[in-house]
């Protein structure tokens, strides 16, 4: 289901270049996927929705942080596809920015459900599923956090075929290495099949900005293998692939003390990305995958030939509500990120 602006482009990071005495480093911009809101998650809305309708499903549910963003390109996009949506959110520490998200999400029409902690709403999700079911006559259609179950991944397979296509122009060089953030791992699973089949000989650095309970190299593999099943035996000229002979690199060490908790590394390279190249970076996601990238390319100089930063955080804000919304009409549970943002 066509949502997005594809190709989007690739760049050179010009003044990180200079900075650096270095002249391949470049950046892949899914931050312009799409408008009003883009990001990585458009990829996977394109296939997730496209499968909804298919089901025949009437009405979406997803999950994920009070500030998500996933959560919120969900709504918007469901709401676009005409989906209700339903949206669990579960709690996260007070951050900058976490207001304005559920603002959004709020004005997207979607029905908001707080939930205590992530554990808290899995054992929430199969009474709401349950309850919609009655209602509808139907199942709705669960999207997991981050849109990355299989068809989800299935975006960035695409991603990697659309990059190949952008190296044959000789847009950019193959890299040596690409950057990328390491979520729910949609993106990263998608990207390490796609560059296989596409034929492309990068490494993939993926940096880890969720705790280990949601992603580490044995959760990463089982859904790299349920997104190539799926490809397999829709066409089985597409090629299983051995996930231990893919090359990836999972950071762990850029983390932090939480999700969603800033790091100086990340601030520092957030504003390294705004002054040097007026990309903006956020501090849950891209700023600690920036952080990687710029430790790796200091280490290794100009040695490093053509590395690049694969930006998945949307470029345009959440967007405004259409008219003033009183935080107060929000369900009293999300209160409290309005009332400590003040």
């Amino acid at each position: 289901m066509p949502l997005g602006d594809f190709p989007t482009p690739v760049e050179p990071l010009s003044g990180l270049n200079r900075k650096q005495k270095h002249s391949g480093l470049y950046i892949k911009r899914d931050d312009l996927s799409a408008t009003p809101y883009g990001g990585n998650k458009i990829r996977k809305l394109e296939f997730l929705l496209a499968d909804a309708r298919k089901k025949g499903s009437r009405r979406i549910i997803t999950s994920g942080a009070a500030g998500s963003n996933h959560a919120l390109a969900t709504a918007m996009y469901s709401r676009k596809c005409g989906f209700p949506c339903t949206l669990m959110l579960f709690a996260q520490p007070p951050a900058p920015g976490i207001d304005r998200q559920l603002l959004a999400d709020f004005a997207t029409g979607a029905e908001l459900i707080h939930d205590t902690s992530y554990a808290d709403h899995c054992r929430h999700l199969a009474a709401i599923v349950t309850g919609y079911t009655e209602t509808d006559g139907i199942p709705p259609y669960v999207i997991p956090a981050g849109g990355s179950a299989p068809t989800g991944a299935v975006g960035y397979v695409n991603a990697a075929f659309e990059l190949a296509e952008q190296i044959n122009q000789g847009i950019l060089p193959e890299p040596a290495a690409v950057y990328v953030t390491l979520g729910t791992m949609g993106t990263v699973a998608g990207l390490l099949i796609g560059f296989t089949a596409a034929g492309i000989n990068s490494s993939i650095i993926a940096v880890r900005v969720v705790p280990d309970v949601v992603a580490d190299r044995q959760k990463l593999s089982g859904l790299f293998e349920s997104t190539n099943r799926l490809l397999h035996e829709a066409d089985p000229a597409f090629p299983l692939i051995n996930f231990e002979h893919t090359a990836i690199e999972l950071k762990n060490t850029y983390f932090g003390n939480g999700y969603g908790m800033p790091t100086p590394e990340a601030q520092t390279a957030i504003r390294i990305f705004r002054d040097h190249d007026d990309i903006a970076l956020d501090p849950v996601y891209t700023g600690k995958t920036a952080a990687a990238f710029l430790d790796a390319i200091s280490t290794a100089g100009s040695s490093q030939k053509n590395v690049l930063f694969w930006h998945t955080k949307s470029a345009c804000p959440p967007p405004a509500p259409p008219t003033p919304v009183d935080f107060k009409n929000l369900p009293q549970e999300f209160h409290s990120y309005f009332e400590d943002s003040q």
